[in-house]
């Protein structure tokens, strides 16, 4: 059986893997072929892929997904406002992706995890380091345009914005996250 804090973080994760599928679909579509929208569609495609993960990981454990208002990324907006520009969207993705593999990895050391989690968790986070290896190869490309010293301020902001959703979400979701957090501590 499903512990109902552990089904709560799994269809969190969930959430947030179709809040980005959604997201990276709407953005792919509307740029003209090149290689960010080529990156974006693989990307896109991941983060689809991974809510179906989580989907399918959840009902091996016999439960069904939680419905949540909310996702992660939808704080984002909230503290570090809309990115006005291609080279601020990879910004803030690089810093998410980041969170996310960071996330993936605390509680991939949770004791007694049950296998199915784990399993979903390291075949996520294979698709998760491309993730942060495309986006900073594009960030890279994009310092000639925008300076080095703009693309890593815009990386310092949205770090920034990062730190204070985790804290704030840890803190309205502490009981849930008990457990990794402990672990994080360590």
């Amino acid at each position: 059986m499903l512990p109902e804090n552990d089904l709560w973080i799994l269809s969190f994760y969930r959430a947030s893997e179709i809040t980005g599928a959604l997201f990276f679909g709407r953005l792919a579509r509307s740029l003209k072929p090149n290689d960010i929208q080529r990156d974006l569609t693989k990307h896109f495609c991941d983060e689809a892929c991974h809510a179906w993960y989580w989907t399918e990981c959840i009902e091996r454990l016999n439960a069904k997904p939680l419905k949540l208002p909310n996702a992660y990324q939808d704080k984002y907006l909230e503290a570090a406002g809309i990115p006005v520009n291609m080279m601020e969207v990879l910004a803030v993705t690089q810093v998410f992706e980041q969170r996310v593999i960071s996330q993936y990895s605390i509680h991939r050391q949770v004791p007694g995890l049950q296998p199915e989690i784990k399993e979903t968790i390291e075949r996520i986070m294979r698709d998760e380091r491309w993730h942060i290896e495309w986006v900073g190869a594009a960030l890279a490309k994009m310092e000639k345009k925008y300076g080095t010293d703009l693309v890593e301020s815009t990386l310092h902001r949205f770090r920034q914005a990062d730190r204070q959703v985790y804290k704030k979400t840890v803190d309205e979701h502490g009981q849930r996250i008990q457990d990794l957090m402990k672990l994080r501590r360590r």
